[in-house]
């Protein structure tokens, strides 16, 4: 075999495990979350860790078992942001991470400029969602709605090796028992 027939084969390869992975990340663990009552639009009240439901409608979502931090939705509400952000936990800086490009309805960059310019208020949906991860929810002013899910101050020390602490609940026992 000469040397140019075993680089084609090494390029090729390359070639299709590249085109495996990319698949994989961007469209190969995804899958569409169905609009249902246990999937109701909760914000996290300021006095209490308690949580209340807000209206919505258009929802749409995708999600993925292999990491808690890929859910993203988007839905439209009648809910008046400036009057939740009364009774409810709004974040600051937090901005939302990148959705696949073929899940439309959520646009980072233009959900971050909102988010920046004021036109969206940020909020803590629900708090440890899964280990470590809060949902947090976006709502413009023109009444569109973005869900994803972040690290927040227990998942960030989880998973970058740092002493987690006292003030972080245990982390659930993953090992199988039997």
């Amino acid at each position: 075999m000469s040397g140019k027939t075993i680089a084609l084969i090494l390029v090729l390869c390359a070639a299709i495990a590249g085109a495996g992975a990319y698949y994989l990340q961007v469209y190969g663990f995804y899958y569409p979350v169905a609009d249902a009552p246990d999937h109701e639009m909760q914000l996290t009240l300021r006095d209490s860790d308690a949580t209340s439901n807000i209206a919505y409608g258009d929802f749409q979502a995708i999600d993925a078992d292999s990491s808690p931090i890929r859910y993203r939705a988007c839905f439209t509400t009648t809910a008046d942001p400036a009057e939740l952000a009364r009774t409810h936990v709004t974040l600051d800086g937090m901005m939302p991470r990148n959705a696949p490009p073929w899940f439309d309805c959520f646009d980072t960059k233009a959900i971050t400029e909102a988010i920046e310019t004021g036109a969206a208020t940020v909020f803590l949906g629900t708090k440890n969602i899964a280990y470590g991860v809060d949902r947090v929810i976006a709502i413009t002013d023109e009444g569109r709605g973005y869900i994803w899910h972040d690290l927040n101050e227990c998942g960030e020390k989880s998973y970058d090796g740092t002493v987690i602490g006292e003030e972080c609940p245990p982390r659930p026992d993953t090992q199988r028992t039997d």
